[in-house]
């Protein structure tokens, strides 16, 4: 055999080598998929539970994709979901901080926090008015149900009391409309 001049190879077993290499590359590496895929490597996704439910609220979509459950629902320790996964650790360990932002409202003292389904409706959560009158509530005025007062008196209601309550004998309003020129 000469050094300098190596012997010739046949095209064939070259080209059966290159594509048995090939083949068992592919293998590999299907192999490493079925792997990080079975065993959950990848990242999983995060999904987008945002709804809005029956009543027009803010909400958690569940994992069948169907159910969408009020904001409010979500850890508080009871399983709403089928699958559980409002109560979930990664979702309720840290609260308000490990709920995704669209289930909170900050309240204008930023101390405070309710659920978002909270916020414009009606009762003074935030104990401020903050969710019913505050600038960052964006609530819409006081609907047909409802008598607007220039001043709440009782701390229950915020700007609008249920109409059920105007000439009940009691004030609500500091200026009396309440029981002298709302109507039922």
């Amino acid at each position: 055999m000469n050094r300098t001049h190596p012997q010739a190879v046949d095209a064939a077993s070259l080209g059966s080598r290159k594509s048995l290499f090939a083949a068992t590359r592919v293998g590999i590496i299907a192999v490493i998929i079925v792997l990080i895929v079975t065993v959950g490597i990848l990242p999983s996704t995060p999904v987008n539970r945002l709804c809005i439910t029956t009543n027009n609220r803010t909400g958690f979509l569940c994992d069948d994709r169907e159910a969408c459950i009020p904001a409010s629902q979500v850890c508080d320790q009871r399983r709403n979901c089928a699958n559980g996964e409002d109560e979930q650790e990664s979702l309720c360990s840290d609260l308000p901080n490990s709920l995704p932002r669209y289930l909170i409202f900050y309240c204008g003292n930023p101390r405070f926090w309710i659920y978002a389904d909270k916020r414009c409706d009606r009762m003074n959560d935030c104990g401020d008015c903050s969710d019913e009158t505050g600038i960052w509530a964006s609530c819409t005025p006081c609907g047909p149900q409802w008598w607007r007062c220039t001043m709440v008196v009782f701390h229950a209601y915020c700007a609008c009391i249920p109409r059920s309550l105007c000439n009940d004998g009691v004030q609500h309003c500091l200026d009396w409309s309440d029981e002298y020129v709302c109507s039922r």
